[in-house]
């Protein structure tokens, strides 16, 4: 891992490509060890200002292996990140196939808060694609 000076680990470009990857894999094991405790998850629908809010790495697990069990098939493609000091801003394209048969596409963003290199906040933005 790598330290800054404040010997807190950086985010890198290598990071955020693990945790895609891990995702894209469908591993929720992998994905649960990029984050904290007490993370918390902003999925970009609800009926609040942050959409709704998901906390705790036990219900986080819950929330993303929901997702995986409704699927055929899900893949996010990065168009591109940025990091910012603790931040990871993350543009996909995500595609999935449900198991009754939907079709999902649509941009997101992900914007990632990292804290002893962990993701300790997961804010998650889409389009609302309408037919």
């Amino acid at each position: 891992m790598n330290l800054n000076t404040t010997n807190e680990v950086r985010i890198t470009a290598e990071l955020l490509d693990a945790i895609t990857q891990a995702y894209n894999d469908n591993n929720i094991d992998a994905i649960m060890q990029y984050f904290a405790e007490d993370a918390i998850f902003d999925h970009g629908a609800g009926a609040d200002v942050f959409g709704t809010r998901f906390s705790g790495k036990d219900t986080l697990r819950e929330v993303f292996s929901g997702l995986f069990n409704n699927v055929k098939n899900v893949h996010w493609e990065t168009l591109d990140s940025h990091i910012a000091g603790n931040k990871a801003y993350c543009e996909f394209h995500r595609k999935a196939e449900l198991k009754n048969g939907e079709i999902q596409d649509f941009h997101s963003i992900d914007v990632l808060t990292f804290k002893n290199g962990l993701i300790t906040h997961k804010d998650t933005y889409f389009k609302n694609r309408t037919t």
